[in-house]
């Protein structure tokens, strides 16, 4: 007897991530954009700021438990750097860099991050990934450095970005774990909760410094900041990282610096030079390849159905 072949109704997470990855991609350029109109205080602070509202509203409506004890440690830790660290220090190179060379050191991103989820979770991965992480590394110092006038000379715009990188990487590898426990938009939503007080005092620092004044295009561009980049660009990424196949939707942030680097020279007619492809290129290259590296050990257990089962329960919002 022959079964009837049954379709599955459950769209492909890769859609959803690349959804997100695309929201992602459009945060260097429109900070960029900001920037000539605002000051980097008001943008990196105040942008956090909006997607506080915004989780305030979307916690309430979902009837999210309060984290507990140690939590809020963590919590600390994530809102340390995905929401204060990252946008202030992007913010502030942004001002003396051109966007695309932002982007080309940023996408160092997912390699910093398989690397700080490797120390926080205590894991051993082959001595490879060490290597292609340090090459990685290497090659983006290399491209920035040449960049600014010669091997070695780093600009402190380069610094700035280098960075948020580990101050992202830090974030996303604590929050990646919290999020087993509070839900992963729960967590971002918490963590901008957790820094609003902070930010919400350097938003009226800035305004007193330098009261806001802009057009309406950098006005538009620091919306999209506030409510795509630092909150639903995250409702889109990790629903597609909850459908799955979780290994290879994480991978889609690999295309993130390619568009930035794209749109930097659509949007704000910068030029595409050849040691910006070719440092762009290789740093991604060297990323994707950690991050293979890294998570191919683990793709036996990912596909246990307890695992899975434990996974999908917990990207399921807490309710009281």
């Amino acid at each position: 007897m022959v079964r009837p072949v049954v379709l599955s109704r459950v769209p492909s997470g890769l859609w959803w991530g690349l959804l997100g990855v695309a929201a992602f991609s459009f945060t260097v350029p429109f900070t960029k954009v900001a920037v000539a109109g605002l000051s980097p205080l008001f943008i990196g602070s105040g942008r956090a700021v909006v997607a506080a509202v915004l989780a305030v509203i979307a916690l309430a409506l979902a009837r999210q438990r309060l984290p507990r004890g140690v939590q809020w440690a963590r919590l600390a830790v994530v809102a340390a750097g995905v929401v204060i660290g990252f946008p202030l220090l992007t913010s502030f190179a942004l001002t003396t860099t051109p966007a695309g060379h932002g982007a080309v050191v940023i996408a160092l991103l997912p390699a910093a991050t398989a690397t700080a989820a490797v120390l926080r979770g205590r894991e051993r991965p082959p001595v490879a990934f060490w290597l292609i992480t340090g090459v990685g590394a290497l090659a983006a110092i290399a491209f920035a450095s040449m960049q600014s006038g010669g091997f070695g000379q780093l600009h402190s715009a380069d610094l700035l970005l280098l960075g948020a990188v580990v101050a992202a990487a830090i974030g996303y590898a604590e929050g990646g774990m919290l999020a087993r426990e509070l839900g992963p938009w729960q967590t971002v939503s918490w963590a901008l909760v957790l820094a609003s007080p902070l930010m919400v005092f350097l938003t009226m620092l800035s305004m007193a410094q330098q009261p806001p004044s802009a057009t309406a295009v950098q006005w538009g561009a620091f919306a999209y900041l506030g409510v795509v980049s630092m909150f639903l660009g995250f409702f889109a990424w990790y629903r597609g990282l909850a459908i799955g196949p979780m290994a290879q939707v994480s991978q889609i942030q690999l295309v993130q610096p390619v568009l930035s680097i794209c749109w930097a020279g659509l949007l704000l007619g910068e030029a595409l030079t050849l040691s910006t492809i070719v440092g762009g290129l290789a740093v991604i290259l060297c990323a994707g390849a950690a991050v293979r590296v890294r998570l191919k050990p683990m793709d036996k257990p990912a596909t246990a159905p307890h695992a899975v089962q434990h996974d999908t329960r917990s990207l399921q919002p807490a309710k009281d």
